[in-house]
């Protein structure tokens, strides 16, 4: 299904589910001054957010402005729209008339033509590009979970301009984005502010809300248009009194490991809470990784496989559902 929203035409009436999904957005998006979104519960339960329209335009202006998106470029929409960043999509084509072309929210996705603006969560982009798929993006941008080094080493010496984003749903959806390969710090889009509060986590200011933004993200900020994540405040392990961010401890292990995994915790009588790496997986198997890689305090105390990790529709690994072992 394509919507070229670059000149004028006549919504169809799609009879498959998906395109119903899409079709039924784009009308309520053009009668309402307010549209109801649902958060993806990465971070606690999922819930209902309402969003005024003009905040939402203003959003999808600010990325045109900072990917130099015009009217006539050509989009994919490939994720669901349920969720804010299938959402924004629609809002972008709308708002910038792009010739939006329409696909199954899938897994694994066929990329239909060369397209200038594409979309995807790392899931979908591990699943569905490289060889003769990613030639034919010119702008790629990932959300919804963290872009992992492998998935990172994959896109060098490709011609796609390939965007890691931040954001969430109260932002609606990205306030920054990192370029793979040539950037290591998030770099804020037009007239996004940016500071840390007291426990060093990101706070935002957007120009669409009165209200500053406090996440849980702790941060290093290099200056008022970038920053580095170093992981969750709500992420934080205490083992002995020491105060372990598993996220950072997850990069220097991710080389060494192919599958699914994070750093968690046992309760443990001396420790409070032991260090243990969880790993995806039905075969128990020996992981080896440099001795000097980590600290020793901070190493993993046990190897624990679990057949399958919560997840959210993005991908993104729940870590609140994987509760007490």
């Amino acid at each position: 299904m394509i919507l070229d929203f670059s000149q004028k035409f006549d919504l169809p009436h799609p009879e498959e589910p998906w395109k119903e999904e899409i079709i039924a957005f784009v009308r309520e998006y053009k009668e309402k001054a307010v549209l109801e979104v649902q958060t993806s519960g990465s971070t606690g339960e999922p819930k209902k957010m309402k969003l005024p329209k003009t905040a939402m335009q203003m959003s999808a202006h600010l990325t045109a402005e900072f990917l130099d998106l015009k009217g006539g470029d050509t989009a994919l929409l490939c994720m669901p729209v349920t969720y804010i960043a299938g959402k924004m999509m629609l809002v972008r084509a709308i708002e910038i008339g792009l010739k939006l072309f329409c696909v199954p929210p899938k897994s694994r996705i066929e990329i239909p033509q060369d397209i200038d603006f594409v979309a995807m969560t790392p899931m979908q982009a591990e699943a569905s590009l490289f060889k003769e798929q990613t030639p034919k993006i010119k702008k790629l941008i990932l959300g919804g979970a963290k872009v992992n080094s492998a998935l990172e080493e994959k896109f060098k010496n490709t011609n796609t301009q390939v965007y890691e984003t931040y954001g969430m749903t109260e932002t609606i959806t990205h306030i920054a984005m990192r370029e793979l390969n040539h950037q290591s710090a998030f770099q804020v889009l037009p007239q996004i502010k940016i500071h840390s509060d007291s426990r060093d986590c990101l706070v935002i200011k957007t120009p669409y809300f009165d209200e500053e933004i406090v996440t849980n993200d702790v941060v290093e900020i290099y200056d008022e248009t970038s920053f580095k994540i170093i992981g969750r405040f709500d992420h934080i392990i205490n083992s002995g009194g020491l105060k372990i961010n598993p996220e950072s401890l997850e990069e220097l292990l991710r080389p060494y490991i192919k599958l699914p995994f994070i750093i968690h915790f046992k309760q443990d009588r001396l420790l409070g809470q032991k260090l243990v790496l969880l790993i995806e997986s039905e075969v128990e198997f020996e992981v080896k990784y440099p001795s000097d890689l980590i600290p020793r305090n901070k190493q993993p105390k046990e190897i624990i496989f679990i057949k399958e990790l919560p997840r959210t529709i993005s991908g993104k690994i729940k870590r609140g559902e994987v509760g007490d072992l």
